[in-house]
Formats: structure tokens, sequence, C-alpha cells
């Protein structure tokens, strides 16, 4: 057992080492772009559409008014990169059924990846809704004092959200392991299955708290009534 799949080394040259993180994250990147592909070659715009289709659009239907429930105006406009985020991470657990695998969440550095991913887009999604001045001007709002704990905010919850993920993954893969050495079989199996509804509730929470970091760069102030 692993505390982290950075220590499965594949191969290495000097200080330069091929890890499990990163060979599985890349599989999963691989499998998602294939798996978008093959699921989006033949939809069809006509009335006349396959079941397949129709489940795919009850779906991206669902999570854009999930998207649109947290409070961001236009879901269609963060679809792409929350859901990515969601099937990354969702993907990445799922996988743990398979013999050997581990999932790359279980690594300090992946989840702190992600959460820089957020870090980025928190900004750029603010800066695209309301510009450069007027993103810049909820950082000393409401008053030049709060600049600093501004800042602050922004980089705490950006470690948190990686450690939170790290720490429930690393401890869901670890706990499967433990009982796995010292119980019989079948409540293993029980654990496996626990674990990958624990996953995908992790999926769930990583995403909500981007769109909800997202909806608060992107909320444009409403002016104040005027006295007529």
């Amino acid at each position: 057992m692993h505390l982290s799949p950075d220590e499965i080394i594949f191969w290495q040259f000097g200080v330069i080492k091929l890890n499990a993180t990163i060979v599985y994250t890349w599989g999963i990147m691989l499998v998602l772009a294939l798996g978008s592909k093959l699921i989006t070659r033949k939809l069809s715009m006509d009335m006349k559409r396959s079941r397949w289709q129709n489940l795919l659009e009850i779906v991206v239907t669902a999570i854009e008014k999930q998207i649109e429930e947290v409070g961001l105006g236009e879901p269609r406009k963060y679809l792409g990169f929350l859901g990515t985020l969601f099937l990354f991470v969702a993907t990445a657990n799922l996988g743990t059924v398979l013999p050997g695998y581990e999932p790359p969440t279980g690594s300090l550095s992946t989840t702190v990846a992600l959460a820089l991913c957020v870090l980025v887009a928190v900004p750029l999604f603010g800066i695209l809704e309301q510009g450069i001045g007027g993103y810049l001007k909820t950082y000393v709002e409401p008053t030049v004092i709060m600049l600093p704990f501004n800042i602050i905010s922004e980089v705490s919850r950006t470690l948190a959200l990686a450690v939170r993920l790290f720490g429930n993954m690393m401890s869901g893969v670890m706990i499967i392991g433990i009982l796995l050495t010292i119980t019989p079989f079948i409540f293993p199996i029980v654990m496996t299955v626990l674990g990958l509804l624990t996953g995908m509730v992790q999926a769930y929470i990583f995403s909500i708290l981007a769109a909800v970091y997202i909806a608060a760069a992107t909320c444009t102030p409403k002016p104040e009534p005027t006295n007529s």
C-alpha cells in the first residue's frame, strides 16, 4: 500500500521521474477526450433523436440547472470548465475498481493543480464579466483596508480546496487498503462501493465550490436606486 501514487515510479532517468500520478492523470485525460469524441460524434439537430442523445441532453440540462441555481446566470459559459472538473475527479475515483490502479487525486500535487485551475478561473471569469477595473475593485470593497484580507481569502480557499480533496481521497484509499489486509474479502468490496460513492460526492462538492467562487467573482453589483 502506498501513501501516494507519487511513490509508484514507472520510469526514471536521473531526476526525471514518470510516476503513477502522471501516467494515470494523462490516462484519464485521454479517456475523457476520446469518450467525449465518441459520445458526440453522431448528434442530431433534427426532431428525431436517439435515446442516447436524449439521455445526454437530460444530463447536460440538469448540470446547467445546477450551475444556474448556484448563482451563475448564463450556465452555458461555465459548463465546459465546471463539467470538466467534475468529470475528471469522478473518473479518477471510479477507476478505483480496477486492480493496481490508484487515483491521482490521492496525490497532493494533483489536487493542488486542480485548485490552481479554480484560482485562475475565478479572476478570469470575473474579468470577462465585469472588466479588469470592475473585478479589481471588488478587492477593496467596502474599504481599502480589506485588500490584504481579500487576497489572503483567495489563497486560503485555494489551499482549502486542495487539502480537502486530497485528504478525503487519500484517507479512503488507505482505509480500503488496510481492510484488504486484515479482513475478509467481502467487507472491503462494500467499502470500495462506499468509496466510489464518496468519490462522486467529492467531485460534486469540488465542482459546486468552484461554481460558488466563480459566482462571487462574476456578481455585478446592482446600482442603487435614485430618489425621484
